[in-house]
């Protein structure tokens, strides 16, 4: 867009407060934006789409920027915490104490102020189960899940699951199926996962479990089973078959086949020099 057809837009052939009210001059003048320096900035504005609200609010905002703290200024603390309660519980098995707000939810205590951040926050409405951990041996929505509720509790998050660099063999199972894609979802998963073995060692049915009087300990699970206990973390991506072939074989303790391996630098060769066709998938 050429100068004149933003001064055509705007009335800046030297009549621009018809456009500009009072205060929105002011905020310009403050910015030291005058004559072709002015034109510039609102053409600019046009050229990426923005509106005249567009245009206050950024103007606004530069000249808040710019203002600084006087000698004297007075600097409000942070607020006290409301109804604060203290916890003590175990984390990854390290003891922690808390002085967090009532109604501090674990997911926030997890992230905001243990920095453990490996736990998601999804829907942040108890759906997707991207905030899922394990609490005291069972699978929770830590995002619906108070913290002063886990006084004296053990919490693991999806950082409490390996040990050292060795990997727990959920982890490694999801790496080999490609049980994820984004891995956004992935922690919750993975804490779902584990739990959820837990759950079928102890016997523990569910909707599709078809004998509920034979049923025992160390329940072997079916892929509906799987599919169904996992039903509360939802993919996006849609790598839900990678994500039960890694719960198969865990629960079955016996490593599959991997069906894919990581090109090497010899095959890239080999695809290379083939027929000069460099653009061959490997």
């Amino acid at each position: 867009m050429d100068d004149a057809r933003v001064e055509e837009e705007f009335s800046l052939n030297g009549d621009d407060s018809q456009e500009l009210s009072a205060d929105e001059e002011k905020l310009l003048d403050e910015l030291g934006l005058f004559g072709e320096s002015r034109r510039q900035f609102l053409g600019q504005g046009i050229a990426g789409g923005l509106g005249i609200f567009a245009l206050q609010l950024l103007a606004k905002e530069k000249a808040l920027a710019a203002l600084t703290a006087q000698p004297d200024a007075v600097i409000a603390q942070n607020a006290a915490l409301e109804n604060a309660v203290k916890v003590s519980l175990r984390i990854n098995g390290v003891k922690q104490s808390l002085e967090v707000d009532s109604r501090m939810v674990l997911l926030d205590a997890l992230r905001e102020r243990l920095a453990l951040t490996g736990t998601k926050k999804g829907c942040d409405q108890g759906q997707c189960g991207a905030c899922t951990v394990i609490v005291d041996g069972r699978r929770v929505l830590s995002c619906m899940t108070l913290t002063a509720g886990c006084e004296g509790k053990e919490v693991t998050t999806i950082e409490g699951l390996a040990k050292g660099h060795e990997l727990h063999p959920m982890q490694a199972a999801f790496i080999k199926h490609d049980g994820f894609q984004c891995g956004y979802c992935t922690p919750g998963q993975i804490c779902s996962a584990v739990a959820l073995l837990q759950e079928a060692q102890n016997g523990e049915a569910s909707h599709v479990t078809q004998n509920l009087r034979s049923s025992g300990r160390n329940l072997k699970l079916s892929d509906d089973e799987i599919r169904e206990r996992m039903s509360g973390n939802i993919c996006r991506c849609g790598a839900y078959p990678g994500i039960v072939a890694s719960i198969r074989e865990v629960q079955a303790g016996r490593e599959t086949a991997r069906t894919w391996h990581f090109v090497t630098a010899e095959e890239i060769a080999a695809v290379m020099n083939r027929e000069g066709k460099p653009d061959e998938t490997v």
